[in-house]
């Protein structure tokens, strides 16, 4: 996509991305703001000469790390609004010594990821990539294969917010045993069900499927560490759609490697793009996607719009909505 406008506008926001949803741009234009993009993953460098040349006071962030440089390349610069609720890329420090909010599109892509987590965790579980690798190499593993039950099975979601929520009702619905851990949703957890909360160490021990849906802080970076790990049942799966620096992916490599898990799914990395010799890609019993499971045509719309309603309300002197704001002293950046 290229940019909608040339500065016609009296105020700009500059998206890190080729595009936007066309809904958002629309919004943004009836308030008087020109949309203008930089690629995806650009380099810090090449964002922040944008960002000064064009003088902008808002960013929309998509993809690729949004750090120091970047935030103070425009003395204009008055709000970072996220296409997302992930803010990891984001140098909230750098946002915060600014005066500058960092608010995120809560709730935009929580049934999109509900629904990726799912389609993870049944992948897994019913070993379609080995089957599917077996019969296209000319092997017929019917006589010997005995596949796993669905229902009955106990997924363990980590994360009780939005997105978790989904999960657990999706879940549910298919017959699997829910059972949650979430220290800050201990009121949402017993109105889902008695009986299912748990600590985390016990969570993991008990658990066929370990889903991540927290956000990454201090507290929960490497949160699925070696130790953790050896708790785990060899039969057991983790999926991760959440973010990619909760899991420790050393510990990860070798816990795949000893078999001291069957195996996982993962739609974030600790690094974005990973690298193209990452230890991971040798591990048959891996299962990734790049980072999309809130991408879809719903979601996409969905996020631009709340995304671009923030940067509007902020650059018309409005205050930032409290609950969409990313606080530096609850999130890691």
């Amino acid at each position: 996509m290229t940019d909608t406008s040339a500065r016609t506008r009296g105020r700009r926001v500059l998206v890190t991305h080729d595009r936007l949803a066309e809904n958002a741009i629309e919004l943004l234009n009836a308030h008087d703001v020109d949309v203008f993009f930089s690629p995806a993953y650009a380099p810090s460098e090449q964002v922040a000469q944008r960002a000064a040349e064009l003088q902008v006071d808002a960013l929309i962030v998509r993809q690729g790390r949004v750090d120091e440089a970047i935030i103070s390349a425009s003395p204009r610069l008055k709000v970072i609004a996220k296409h997302g609720v992930g803010v990891d890329n984001i140098d909230l420090q750098a946002a915060a010594s600014r005066n500058i909010p960092v608010i995120r599109a809560m709730g935009s892509n929580s049934r999109a990821v509900a629904e990726h987590t799912i389609a993870l965790a049944l992948t897994l579980l019913k070993e379609i990539p080995r089957l599917d690798s077996a019969v296209k190499a000319g092997s017929w593993p019917k006589p010997s294969f005995i596949g796993r039950d669905i229902a009955g099975t106990v997924i363990g979601l980590v994360g009780f917010g939005s997105i978790g929520q989904h999960v657990a009702r999706m879940a549910s619905g298919l017959g699997m045993t829910v059972i949650l851990h979430d220290p800050h949703a201990r009121q949402a957890i017993a109105q889902f069900g008695a009986g299912c909360e748990r600590d985390l160490d016990s969570l993991i021990r008990e658990a066929d499927i370990i889903s991540l849906h927290c956000p990454l802080t201090n507290a929960t970076r490497n949160l699925l560490d070696e130790r953790r790990f050896g708790l785990m049942k060899p039969s057991s799966f983790v999926v991760n759609t959440a973010r990619g620096a909760l899991i420790d992916e050393a510990a990860l490599c070798a816990a795949l490697l000893e078999g001291k898990i069957a195996g996982a799914a993962l739609d974030s990395f600790a690094v974005e793009p990973p690298a193209k010799d990452s230890p991971l890609w040798a591990m048959p019993n891996l299962i990734t996607t790049p980072h999309i499971a809130g991408v879809t045509a719903g979601s996409a719309k969905a996020m631009a719009e709340i995304a671009a309603r923030h940067v509007i309300a902020v650059l018309d002197g409005e205050a930032p909505d409290e609950g969409s704001l990313a606080r530096l002293t609850e999130l890691a950046a």
